[in-house]
């Protein structure tokens, strides 16, 4: 990623893709440009990439749950159209982290906080989540704390 706030690397791609005449990836560039339209219009501030992370991250998340949802009723067609929409996305978003490179994070979340017992998940979780954004599926993330609070 360049030194550019991560709007204007999207707003960028826009252009290229109005250019390049790619209607599937202008379509889901235009949602993401969209949803921070509503946020700045709606709350009153811009978009920083922190935001911008958490944004796209939720996006992914519903096309994935969506995605899920098509295949489990037989629909491949949409189900493909909601990939081909998290592959654009996720240009956006940091390399996701390995699960060795999760689980080091986890445990020295947990060792930094002194955690023992559920009771600690969410001091835990407060700790990873402003690292992790955009860069792990955070509900993993919560089921692997949670396996190494209990084990």
């Amino acid at each position: 990623m360049s030194d550019q706030p991560l709007t204007a690397t999207i707003k960028e791609a826009m252009k290229a893709a109005m250019k390049a005449r790619d209607k599937e990836r202008l379509g889901t560039i235009r949602l993401i440009q969209a949803e921070f339209k509503r946020i700045e219009v709606d709350e009153r501030i811009d978009v920083d990439d922190a935001r911008a992370l958490a944004v796209l991250d939720k996006m992914v998340k519903q096309r994935r749950d969506s995605a899920q949802q098509y295949s489990d009723a037989g629909r491949e067609e949409l189900a493909a159209v909601e990939n081909a929409e998290i592959a654009v996305l996720q240009e956006f978003l940091p390399a996701q982290l390995s699960e060795a490179e999760l689980v080091a994070m986890v445990d020295a979340a947990i060792a930094a906080s002194g955690a023992t017992g559920m009771q600690a998940m969410g001091p835990v979780m407060g700790q990873l989540k402003p690292q992790l954004q955009g860069r792990a599926d955070i509900g993993a993330v919560s089921k692997l704390v949670k396996e190494r609070l209990t084990g």
